[in-house]
């Protein structure tokens, strides 16, 4: 940038007009500056929202090391606040949720995010409940070591768990998430981004306010951090040098939307929740009928809910497939014959018939999401195959798809259910918050020592304690 670009926008400045400055060669500059995106440089009088951003993400990332300096158990101590935070101020927080659940009625929000949206006492009560599960669990898994090996003499080699760094969580009309999110953070020691749906603004405050609070007597508040609006999380997603990765949580289209726009930093998710219950041949009647109306029933609208019943032919003239239709339309359930490649999202399920565990596994491989699928069957070499066929992150032999779910797994609570095949799958806890690091330690050793002039050897012993 030459003089005379400075002095002009100097000349603008001092006329109260901010401006950009930048190269006439890059494709569609003029259109991505109007757009808020980062281009060039801008001389303003005003203190930039960017740089307000990256002062936020900048003091997560200092908290986060905050936070991984204390003891395990004065994490747990302050994921142990946060419960009892939840609990003792669950008549705000309610409060906070009415507010936000009147101006969705009003807007005509649909039913199953409706359901995402409401908080009961019942419900934070469980979360309190969650939270203490993590505090319970979580002394154990940062700085644990997975493997030791000795290198040689005098040098031993260890990999142990380390934080991720700083996380951005976008989630949807999904206020329970924040609580859950917030304890894996600080359990695992990572700094916090939150942006949560606009449907739950208020309740999101209360809840982050009241969390942060828990985090003063460890100097770590900055730790948890709430952005306010989707400007933010543009923003906020160009940020690499400071947020080490994103988790959407919410719709299709939000995670799309994310992926697209993360610039340099990685994505954890999932698309879809397509799951399938198949009724083997030789599936114990009652129990598919229980396993089959629960996971669709028990809640609809959740990722982890049954969206297609794969039913074998023979179940057709044996009368099953009527009764399970039956039942399912008994609870209120749409039924469509044929395989459906969108997301039901609600009371409806799509029913095909096949001839065969591998028909159905063929379905579900084709039309799946990899998110959660079951089967239900008495013959154990089925029960074998179905496992070993199905590419999903969850598979389940004569269980709810409903189980697939954090909390029930026993991990206390989960930040996401990824269905990728990277770094973490299925439901995210605190082990999936983790990345490793490696540690050698040496008497003073060089490289050279165990060439073809040197002295040394090589062990590559494994020792206990990995």
């Amino acid at each position: 940038m030459s003089r005379r670009h400075i002095k002009a926008a100097s000349w603008a400045l001092e006329h109260v007009v901010s401006v950009v400055i930048g190269s006439g060669f890059e494709e569609m500059a003029i259109t991505r500056i109007v757009q808020g995106k980062r281009v060039g440089t801008f001389f303003t009088e005003h203190q930039s929202k960017m740089i307000s951003l990256e002062s936020t993400a900048a003091n997560a990332w200092k908290a986060s090391r905050t936070l991984e300096s204390l003891t395990a158990t004065q994490r747990s101590a302050a994921v142990l606040a946060m419960a009892d935070a939840l609990e003792a101020r669950t008549e705000d927080i309610m409060e906070a949720n009415e507010r936000d659940l009147t101006v969705a009625r009003e807007q005509g929000l649909s039913a199953p995010m409706l359901a995402r949206l409401a908080l009961t006492p019942a419900k934070l009560s469980a979360l309190a409940d969650s939270l203490r599960t993590i505090a319970k669990t979580s002394p154990s898994v940062l700085g644990r070591v997975l493997r030791k090996t000795r290198v040689a003499e005098g040098m031993e080699l260890s990999q142990v768990t380390v934080p991720i760094g700083v996380l951005l969580v976008i989630f949807e009309a999904r206020p329970d998430c924040l609580p859950q999110v917030a304890a894996l953070a600080v359990a695992t020691a990572n700094g916090l981004l939150l942006k949560g749906g606009h449907e739950a603004a208020h309740t999101n405050r209360c809840l982050w306010q009241l969390l942060q609070q828990c985090l003063k007597p460890y100097d770590a508040a900055d730790a948890l951090a709430l952005a306010s609006t989707r400007e933010d999380v543009d923003e906020l997603l160009h940020l690499e040098g400071y947020i080490d990765l994103v988790i959407p949580r919410g719709s299709n289209q939000l995670v799309r939307d994310i992926q697209r726009e993360s610039r340099g930093i990685p994505v954890l998710g999932h698309i879809d929740g397509i799951c399938h219950v198949y009724v083997d041949r030789e599936a114990d009647k009652q129990k598919a009928m229980r396993i089959v109306v629960e996971s669709k029933c028990d809640y609809p609208a959740a990722c982890n809910a049954m969206e297609t019943l794969l039913v074998h032919r023979d179940h057709v003239e044996g009368g099953l497939l009527s009764e399970l239709c039956s039942s399912l339309k008994t609870h209120g359930v749409s039924l469509y014959s044929g395989p459906r490649m969108a997301q039901c999202n609600g009371p409806q399920s799509a029913d095909e018939v096949v001839d065969s565990v591998d028909e159905a596994l063929e379905h579900i491989n084709t039309h799946g999401s990899s998110h959660t699928d079951a089967i239900v069957t008495k013959n154990k070499d089925t029960a074998e195959r179905f496992p070993r066929g199905a590419y999903s992150a969850c598979v389940f032999h004569n269980c709810s798809t409903r189980f697939a779910d954090g909390y029930r797994f026993g991990l206390g609570a989960e930040v996401d259910i990824s269905t990728g095949r990277i770094h973490a799958r299925g439901p995210v806890g605190m082990e999936g918050l983790l990345t490793t690091k490696w540690l050698l330690r040496g008497s003073g050793n060089v490289v050279q020592d165990f060439g073809e002039s040197g002295t040394r050897t090589y062990l590559h012993e494994n020792l206990p304690g990995s």
